[in-house]
């Protein structure tokens, strides 16, 4: 099915929360506060959210909300474009984060580094000036 050319931008979905799981809601809200740099909220005993430019990162604890399962860490990693890459990369080594690589200029444009979260989320930080968004044409290097 293709897009429907009549549908206006106030119809195109907002991407507003993303789940992370976690098994230490306690531990997860210091970990993110201090690799986001910003406080968060505490929704409910199990939850906590992160507002992250109009998208919320929300650490979910299900042991903590009285939920009787358990949740894996996520598969693939969450990206999150930040203007001071060295800084977030600082952070997340001072936070005992996993470096997964180190700050690289990937072939399509961005300097990136990878990490895992202490509860094997992975994640991606990436220098807001390079964000490749698929919009431009790219080509592969030689």
């Amino acid at each position: 099915m293709s897009p429907d050319p009549r549908r206006s931008s106030a119809d195109t979905p907002k991407l507003f929360r993303v789940i992370v799981p976690v098994t230490d809601i306690d531990r997860a809200t210091r970990f993110y506060a201090g690799l986001l740099g910003i406080p968060g909220t505490r929704v409910t005993p199990g939850r906590h959210y992160f507002d992250c430019d109009g998208t919320i990162l929300a650490c979910f604890d299900p042991r903590a909300d009285s939920d009787d399962f358990d949740l894996g860490p996520n598969p693939d990693h969450l990206y999150f474009a930040v203007s001071d890459l060295e800084s977030a990369y600082a952070r997340a080594t001072e936070l005992r984060a996993e470096i997964l690589s180190p700050i690289t200029a990937r072939p399509w444009g961005e300097r990136s580094f990878y990490a895992r979260d202490p509860f094997g989320n992975k994640l991606c930080f990436v220098d807001r000036s390079t964000v490749f968004l698929g919009k431009e044409p790219f080509t592969m290097p030689s």
